[in-house]
């Protein structure tokens, strides 16, 4: 079994690596670092016999064909810092990735699948114009944001993405992330992010929380690599869109922030502060689908979770 990861060294690449190297799968980290991270832990995954480092642009003609059974299709430019101040290359970038991935797939003499990695961004112009389901079903119809917005960028390259995937000729799976977390996940998220403002924060003063009333359902990285690898080893999850993530424990910002409060042990209160501009007031995915087809889904508390990636990152502050 060989299994190609694009964005490999990435959070959920890496995580993601670890779970079909434990299985025996030979699995190829393709990533060309301008986002993915080079340390300790991914030098440990790479010292396994079976996992391999392919350093390398997708948008090159060079990467080794292998005959891979899977191919995720995870990297990316994401973060909302750089999609509001790059969005032509978001745009660019993110569809030129998939065509060559889709190309390199459509190489490959026994694949088995491919598996590409959306957005729950894709529900935010249908949260914003219209009334949505919440928890939000795959079936949902998908509206486009305005144009002249930068953010509208990141959530239309995944749908032109998933567009590709669909019309691709290949046996796919499509999964849709919401707000997966854990330890690795770089700063700009929100859980490292107020884990490290609330374990530097001096005495006497108060957290700050942006969009406090604004409420998400979390999903811990351990969790969101076992449905990615019964994704594709499921046949009954050939040619479906998925929802990727957890269902119950809808929780708001500001109720995060004292739950972080209190694991790192400070005594503190709660600034509220404004809106993120263009963040949704609530995302919570349908998850009946995808347990439907995987059967019962691991479910790492919020807490066990936050507690796991505090340990990892409270060595890095």
């Amino acid at each position: 079994m060989k299994v190609l990861i694009t964005g490999g060294a990435g959070f959920i690449g890496y995580h993601l690596a670890q779970e079909w190297s434990k299985s025996g799968a030979k699995v190829y980290l393709l990533d060309n670092f301008s986002r993915g991270v080079e340390d300790e832990e991914l030098a440990q995954l790479l010292s396994r016999d079976n996992v391999t480092l392919i350093n390398a642009d997708i948008l090159s003609d060079n990467i080794p064909h292998n005959d891979y059974d899977f191919i995720y299709h995870l990297a990316a430019i994401i973060g909302v810092a750089n999609v509001l101040n790059q969005p032509f290359d978001v745009l660019k970038y993110n569809t030129e990735l998939t065509i060559k991935t889709i190309e390199l797939a459509q190489k490959q003499k026994n694949l088995k699948r491919i598996l590409f990695a959306s957005t729950s961004e894709v529900y935010a112009g249908t949260l914003k114009y219209f009334t949505m389901e919440i928890p939000t079903p795959e079936s949902t119809p998908l509206t486009v944001t305005d144009l002249e917005h930068p953010r509208t960028t990141y959530m239309l390259s995944k749908i032109y993405g998933e567009a590709l995937i669909i019309h691709s000729g290949l046996t796919y799976t499509i999964f849709r992330p919401h707000n997966v977390f854990g330890p690795r996940m770089g700063m700009a998220h929100v859980i490292p992010e107020l884990l490290k403002k609330a374990y530097s924060l001096p005495e006497g003063e108060l957290l700050p929380v942006f969009s406090p009333g604004h409420t998400r359902t979390f999903c811990f990285i351990s969790d969101a690599v076992y449905m990615l690898k019964k994704m594709a080893e499921l046949d009954e999850c050939q040619n479906e869109v998925l929802n990727l993530g957890q269902q119950e424990n809808e929780i708001s910002m500001r109720s995060l922030a004292e739950i972080i409060l209190r694991l790192v042990d400070k005594n503190a209160g709660i600034e509220e502060n404004e809106e993120t501009q263009g963040s949704p007031t609530r995302r919570c995915p349908n998850m009946n689908k995808t347990k439907s087809l995987l059967g019962a889904l691991p479910n790492t508390s919020l807490e066990d979770g936050i507690n796991q990636t505090y340990e990892w990152y409270k060595k890095q502050f």
